[in-house]
């Protein structure tokens, strides 16, 4: 899962600190931004790999580089490339990866998608309302956007399915999926898949899937559920560890703080993992059912 968040900043001399809108703070601030790359399975989830944002105020003011170290050999780089070169890192290292996610900032960029793609790397990636998608009917090819096709669509599309679990339970929603048009490898499909609220139908959510050939649509509702993970990663290396507490100014500061918060999430993160691994095997022995469709 690939996603960014901010750190908000008093002065304007930390590297990368520009005045933008914080999600963190809920308004514009001064702020860093950081592009991260967790990790997450059915026991766990970690943050494995960041990226300091370089704004294009900063990567072209040598004066300001200098005073926070920023390494000559890093350059201006936008968010989306950023990511594609965090999951790539991680999938040339051999990370294991049923499925790549990320919000609508990433997943509209194909770029991303095409590489993904080649790599026969499947994803569930958020795209806005508005992303064009394209598909074959009966009178011919279709260009349209999610916005419209979840308007057209009839009641009997539709398929309550859970998107993981919530503090309050099961998180159900309404899901429909599009087929779009096929891959350009035979053992894998496109989708356009929609979320919609229960309660408010209006209130939807669109991904671009590229998925092994016959996974199921509650499969894919379950991928896309997942990503919500990384913010839990981010709030508890926040809350526990003190991410967003780094009082260094220098590119090699932040990077240091950053990277040893994370290794302790990461510590943290094992012994808990341990414990869900044994009680989900515990379970499964207890019901030779349950271990079978497991």
């Amino acid at each position: 899962m690939v996603d960014e968040t901010g750190f908000v900043k008093k002065g304007d001399h930390s590297v990368g600190v520009a005045r933008r809108y914080s999600g963190t703070a809920g308004r514009i601030e001064n702020a860093q931004v950081g592009v991260f790359l967790a990790y997450a399975s059915r026991f766990g989830r970690a943050l494995i790999d960041r990226r300091l944002f370089l704004p294009e105020s900063w990567a072209g003011d040598a004066e300001r580089r200098a005073k926070a170290h920023a390494p000559e050999e890093v350059a201006f780089a936008a968010k989306i490339a950023m990511a594609r070169d965090l999951i790539a890192a991680a999938l040339e290292a051999g990370a294991p990866c049923r499925w790549v996610l990320a919000g609508a900032l990433y997943g509209g960029d194909y770029r991303l998608r095409r590489m993904l793609e080649e790599r026969c790397q499947p994803y569930v990636l958020a795209v806005r309302s508005n992303q064009p998608v394209r598909f074959w009917t009966q009178e011919g090819l279709v260009a349209t956007d999610p916005r419209t096709v979840a308007d057209d669509w009839p009641a009997e599309n539709w398929t309550t399915l859970a998107a993981g679990e919530g503090p309050k339970g099961l998180r159900l929603y309404d899901w429909a999926r599009l087929a779009l048009p096929r891959a350009a490898e035979e053992d894998f499909e496109r989708w356009l898949l929609i979320r919609r609220s229960r309660k408010e139908p209006d209130k939807r959510a669109y991904y671009r899937v590229f998925a092994p050939k016959g996974a199921a649509l509650a499969e894919l509702a379950g991928a896309a559920g997942l990503r919500w993970t990384i913010e839990e990663c981010f709030e508890r290396a926040n809350s526990d560890l003190g991410l967003d507490h780094c009082e260094a100014r220098s590119w090699r500061g932040w990077r240091r703080h950053i990277t040893l918060v994370m290794a302790a999430a990461a510590f943290l993160a094992k012994p808990a993992a341990d414990l869900a691994r044994s009680a989900f095997g515990k379970a499964n022995e207890r019901s030779p059912a349950r271990a079978a469709a497991a």
